[in-house]
């Protein structure tokens, strides 16, 4: 039986190319060119049968070309990616022709990691303490503890019980959101609507996809709900949240403090008013950097093509259905 051809990006190949002996396989370059054994090859004659759509890819010179690359190929059946959301139409557009797509979930440590330091940064009173280091102050600050703080994590998929099982090592009180409800055994309670739990958190975590059902679901009336002193994450999609109610929202100090990792428009425009809040903290959708995390995404995708040559199930599958119904044209 012959190999699966899989296209896979230069930088990726570079990599891991030794590890890629179960695959003949398809190299794209910064420019776009694809060759196969050292010659160049059209997309269309590249007869892929799988590609591996990874951080190399995303934000390179040459991804609409190596989407495009999936696209008109009429042989391929299975794409892997590296992203934690699957919202970018591309992904629905893949689905429909019939490709297999999996994913991994490689970023939710890295991410789970932000987040408690993130939290643990405000509870501490972060800020004010390098302030009054650069004055040269000698005045002491009452902290919180992280001890008996209720967390409230909407979206319990592997990102949120990997923030919920960090949080618990402290002492925090975990509430899970999710669809349906039942139970878990990192969080104290679940529930399905996150509405119900804002008035008692003393920390509010984004970890959901984005929809066009959670479209805009952090909104008004939700910051309205939440507790005074409250904490404020988001690290899943800028989409999620009203942004002109939150700004309002943290003038009024519900929530007290926001850390945001993700915005509707990114990069975030130079004349945000996010970047110069003084109740903001700003990251660039970088959350999930971690040192261990490029490893952990191949070797995630490496044993799924194990699995693929050999015929086997592959791992991590997601509904073509909850693809397409969840397209929204956000990257």
């Amino acid at each position: 039986m012959s190999k699966p051809r899989i296209l896979v990006y230069k930088a990726s190949y570079d990599r891991v190319g030794d590890e890629l002996t179960g695959a003949d396989c398809v190299v794209m370059d910064e420019a776009g060119t694809l060759t196969f054994a050292g010659t160049p090859v059209a997309p269309e004659e590249a007869a892929l049968d799988a590609a591996w759509i990874n951080f190399d890819v995303f934000g390179a010179p040459s991804a609409k070309a190596f989407f495009g690359a999936i696209m008109t190929s009429p042989t391929i059946r299975w794409a892997h990616s590296a992203a934690a959301g699957l919202d970018h139409p591309m992904f629905a557009r893949l689905v429909e022709k019939g490709v297999t797509l999996s994913t991994t979930h490689v970023q939710s440590l890295g991410i789970a990691e932000f987040v408690i330091w993130a939290v643990m940064d405000v509870l501490k009173r972060g800020p004010e303490q390098r302030k009054r280091q650069s004055e040269r102050r000698w005045d002491r600050l009452r902290a919180r503890e992280m001890a008996k703080t209720s967390w409230l994590i909407v979206g319990f998929g592997a990102i949120g019980q990997d923030v919920a099982q960090r949080a618990r090592a402290f002492g925090a009180r975990i509430v899970g959101v999710r669809r349906s409800a039942g139970t878990h055994e990192l969080a104290d309670a679940m529930i399905s609507d996150w509405r119900q739990g804002l008035p008692d958190a003393d920390v509010v975590v984004l970890a959901l996809p984005l929809t066009p059902a959670t479209k805009d679901m952090a909104n008004a009336s939700a910051f309205a709900a939440m507790k005074p002193g409250a904490i404020f994450v988001n690290v899943a999609r800028g989409g999620l949240v009203n942004e002109p109610d939150l700004l309002a929202a943290l003038d009024q100090g519900k929530p007290q403090r926001a850390v945001l990792d993700v915005f509707v428009q990114e990069p975030l425009p130079a004349d945000s008013p996010f970047w110069d809040h003084p109740n903001v903290q700003v990251s660039p959708h970088d959350s999930p950097s971690s040192e261990g995390y490029a490893r952990r995404a191949d070797e995630w995708f490496l044993a799924n093509l194990k699995r693929f040559t050999a015929g086997e199930p592959l791992r991590d599958v997601v509904d073509p259905a909850s693809v397409i119904a969840g397209a929204t044209g956000k990257a």
